[in-house]
Formats: C-alpha cells, sequence, structure tokens
C-alpha cells in the first residue's frame, strides 16, 4: 500500500489541493510503520515544494 501511495502522490504533485488531499486520505490506510516511512519520502520528495502541507499532515497524527 505504501508504493501505491508514493505513485498516486506522484501523480498529483502539480496540484497543492490534491497532493494535501491524498496525503491526508492516505495516512488513514497505511500501517504506523508505513505511514513514519512515507514521511520520511515526503520530505525528500517534496519538502521544497510542500513542506508546509506534509508539516500540517504529519503533526495532526493521533496514533
Amino acid at each position: 500500500m505504501l508504493e501505491y501511495t508514493k505513485t498516486i502522490l506522484n501523480k498529483v504533485s502539480f496540484s497543492r489541493e490534491l497532493f494535501y488531499k491524498e496525503l491526508k486520505k492516505s495516512i488513514n490506510f497505511l500501517k504506523k510503520e508505513e505511514v513514519i516511512l512515507l514521511q520520511m519520502w515526503c520530505l525528500v520528495s517534496y519538502n521544497d515544494r510542500y513542506s508546509d502541507i506534509i508539516s500540517e499532515v504529519f503533526r495532526n497524527i493521533t496514533r
């Protein structure tokens, strides 16, 4: 599921709104370990463009 999520995020990365929506939605389907890996991947791949979105989404995780 993690790889699928990465694929989706890559495809919607042209849009801030879609990226936010898909990232937020994806953390509900992933295991805790996968969420951590996704966070690291997002930071490496998209921190320059979407650091605010990444911070917000991962800050609000209550697991």
